[in-house]
Formats: C-alpha cells, structure tokens, sequence
C-alpha cells in the first residue's frame, strides 16, 4: 500500500495595511500653510504690508517639515500620522510670534529681540536634524534598554554640568545653564529623555518586586528596602536640583515623570499618593530657606503686590506674574489679534517663558484653548502608542516621554496663568530656545519610532510557492 503526503515550506509575509503616510503629508501641508498665514498677518497688522522673508520662512518651514515627511516615510513608514503634523504645528506658529516680537522697539531697546527669530528656525533645523538622525539610526526602540544605566550617569551628568565653575550660568536665578561662547544650553532637556529611558528599563526589570510590596507605612503599600533605594535616589536628586540649581520646574519634571512612569509599570494607585507627598515635603523644606523658590511662590500668592514693589525698584521682586495676567485679561474670548498685543512689556521673558501670554493676548481664550487641545493630542497619540506597544519597555518608554511632555506644558501654562508658582521652564515647540526645541523634536522621533513598531503588520506564515512535493513510499 502506499499513501503520498504533500510537505511544503513556510516563510513569512505581513498583511498590507494603510500606512497613513498619506494622510500626514495632507496633515502636514496645513502645519505649514496655518504658520504663514499667521505671519502674513502679523506683517499686516504691524506695517500694514506683507512681511519682506514671507516666502523664505514659508519655504523654510516647508523644506525641514518636508524632509521629515519623507524620512519617516521611509524608516517608519507605520508610525502614527499626526504627531510630526502637530509638533510642526506648534513650531511654526511659535516662529510667528518669536518674530512678532522681534519686531518690538521696546524689545529692540532692551536688546532683548530683534534676532531670536532667525536663530530659532536655525533651531528648528537643528532639532528636526536630530529627528532624522533618532529615525534612521534608532531602528528598534528597544535598543535603548541596553543602555538603562549608561542613561542614568548620562542624565547626571548633564543635571550636574550647570554646577561646574566657569562653564555653569546663573540665568534670572536658576543654574540651569552652561555656557558655550556666545550660546547658552540648558542640559535638563536631554536629561530628560535620558532618565526616561533609564525608567523605563530599570521599573520594567522592577516592576514584579515593587508590585508586591512587602511593608505598609500609614496606609501605603512600600517594597524592600533593596528595591526602595532608587526611587529615594531620585528623589533626593530631585531636592539637589532644587537646591543647588534653584530649578523648581525641572525637580518637579523629573520626580513627576517617574511616579507616572512607577504606576503604570506597578498599577498601584498608592504611588501616586506616595509620589505626591514626597514632592510636596521636599518642595515645601526647600522653600523654607532658599530665597528664590520663595520669590516665585510669594509672586505666585500676591502678583500685585510683587509688581508694585518691582515698579518701586526693589531688588528681588518681579512685576511678570502680574503682566502675564494682564495680557490674558486684556486678550478675552478672541483676543487683540496678532501683532497688536503688548505682551513685550513682559520684556526679557516675553518670548520664552510667558510666550503663552502672547497667545492669550492676541489670540485670546479661544486660541490658547486651541493650542492646548495640540499639547492634549501629542500627549493623547503618545499615550496611545503606549498602549499599542507589544514589549513592555516600549510601553513604559512611551508612557515616560508622553508624560514627560504633559507636565512640562502644565507646569509652564500652569505657572504662567497663575495656577502653580513660576517654574523658569519653556514652552514646548512654542518658546524662544534651542535647547528646549531640539530636544523636544528627539523624544517626538522616538515616539514615532515606537509607534511604527506598534503600528506595523505582525509577520503571518505563508506556503512558500517553491515548495517541493516529496513523495513517500509505504510497504
């Protein structure tokens, strides 16, 4: 008797899927035309003509976003469609207003204007070059947890740099600063891509141990002390930078992001009540007797009576928190229009720190809303690439920089609208910085190459058409 059995070789294939590539080049085109005509507005309202660079800023803004379009196009063709049409977004129109403001003789007079716009879109260029080199370099996110310690004493170092003499800068009271000829660098912002990525790979490996607590301390579940010491490492790291940097926006950067980032990883509510209240004792014991912290909160509590001891000429008081509120008030539901707000009056901060003071006032309550909703929608597509993550250190990587991002808007908005004290931190894409800028188009390429492999078709078996019969003879 003899049977014949067929036998074929498998390899494997994806299924096609809509890459969306499409839909973020359309996306894109408006990030782009929105931004000009903002700035042909601005011209408008200001010399009553269309600005002289127009057409050179246009083609600026469109050159860098469009070789950004092509280059995840190419390395991440998967990854999420709105996220780079947001953040050009913002950028752009963050260009506008830093050149609105260029245009300020009161700013002209103070030296504090009349350049910062053409340096920043050598920013922009900067920062969507990074983009690039993350996108074809960083081929697996997942590369990145190789180096969870390097990133740890990465991270240091960049926090401690600003402490060392002759190269730290004291900037408006926070050593945040170092200095590099006649550029000044704010290390804080790649720290912070770094100690994500030192979260993730180290809570990932953790999770289980301090998941299942052992002890209880008034009611909140608390690991081993083996697996406690890092997180009292980074909060004491927290209170150092508060203290010997006077940077109260990037402790509570730091310190927030990890608790986000330790319960997700541990799914213990009890952390974040941990979390908080660490903060808060080391927030209030440094306030105790650092004198800049309590500048900012006592302009925080009574902003009127800080500008009227400023207009006194008082040393140490500040008249911004005031002003900021005055430019929201006077912007109302629709604002003054742009180019014809006062917002420079703010002087030096205008076009970094309290640059969202110029959206109220000449956007008013509408268009601050508007440019919150774009924050909420970066930090919404992040959160949703953590949840379309198929590895755990993806998950965590992209829940850290999305939330990461997240307090970074809500501590400066926060601080400018008089909800928190004044942290001395940028805005977003918004601000006047290359620091801040740069940094923040890297951990938007890591998020689309996160969110590539999430997206991307799993491999299915499909019979190889090359496959041989093999004929067996059975007795």
């Amino acid at each position: 008797m003899s049977s014949t059995t067929n036998t074929s070789a498998h390899h494997t294939s994806t299924i096609g899927a809509p890459s969306r590539r499409n839909t973020e080049l359309v996306l894109l085109v408006f990030a782009v035309v929105v931004p000009v005509f903002a700035y042909a507005n601005v011209g408008l309202a200001i010399d009553d003509r269309l600005p002289s660079g127009l057409l050179s800023y246009g083609l600026g803004l469109g050159l860098v976003a469009g070789v950004a379009h092509l280059v995840v196009r190419k390395s991440a063709p998967y990854a999420d469609p709105l996220l780079l049409p947001l953040a050009t977004l913002l950028n752009g129109l963050g260009l506008v207003v830093i050149w609105r403001l260029d245009q300020s003789e009161l700013l002209q007079s103070i030296k504090q204007a009349g350049t910062a716009a053409p340096r920043q879109l050598m920013y922009t260029a900067m920062g969507v070059a990074l983009f690039v080199v993350v996108l074809i370099f960083l081929k697996d996110h997942r590369v990145l947890q190789r180096y969870t310690y390097i990133s740890m004493v990465g991270a240091l170092f960049l926090l401690l740099l600003p402490l060392v003499p002759g190269l730290g800068a004291n900037i408006y009271g926070a050593k945040i600063w170092i200095r590099v000829g006649s550029f000044s660098i704010q290390p804080g912002e790649f720290a912070k891509i770094a100690l994500a990525v030192f979260f993730s790979g180290f809570l990932m490996v953790k999770r289980d141990a301090l998941a299942l607590a052992s002890r209880r301390f008034m009611g909140l579940y608390l690991p081993r002390g083996r697996d406690l010491g890092p997180i009292l490492v980074v909060w004491f790291l927290s209170i150092l930078i508060l203290v010997f940097e006077t940077d109260l926006g990037t402790s509570l950067l730091f310190f927030g992001m990890f608790v986000i980032v330790l319960y997700v990883a541990t799914e213990r509510t009890s952390w974040i009540v941990f979390g908080l209240l660490m903060s808060a004792a080391g927030a209030v014991g440094v306030a105790a007797f650092e004198p800049h912290v309590q500048q900012r909160v006592q302009a925080w509590l009574d902003p009127m009576r800080e500008y009227m001891l400023s207009r006194q000429g008082v040393v140490g008081h500040s008249e911004q928190s005031m002003q900021a509120l005055w430019a929201f008030g006077s912007g109302g539901t629709l604002g003054t229009g742009l180019g014809q707000g006062r917002s420079d009056l703010i002087r030096f901060a205008s076009n970094s720190d309290f640059i969202l003071a110029t959206f109220g006032e000449e956007l008013g309550l509408t268009g601050i809303m508007a440019i919150l909703l774009i924050y909420g929608l970066i930090v919404e597509r992040g959160v949703r690439t953590a949840l379309a993550a198929r590895d755990p250190f993806g998950k965590l990587l992209a829940i850290g920089l999305s939330g990461a991002f997240a307090l970074q808007v809500f501590v400066v908005a926060g601080g400018v609208m008089g909800l928190i004290p004044l942290t001395g931190m940028t805005m977003p894409f918004l601000a006047y910085g290359g620091s801040s800028v740069i940094a923040n188009w890297a951990l938007v390429g890591i998020l689309i190459r996160i969110s590539d492999t999430a997206r991307r078709p799993a491999a299915t078996p499909t019979p190889d058409p090359d496959a041989e019969m093999t004929q067996v003879v059975r007795p």
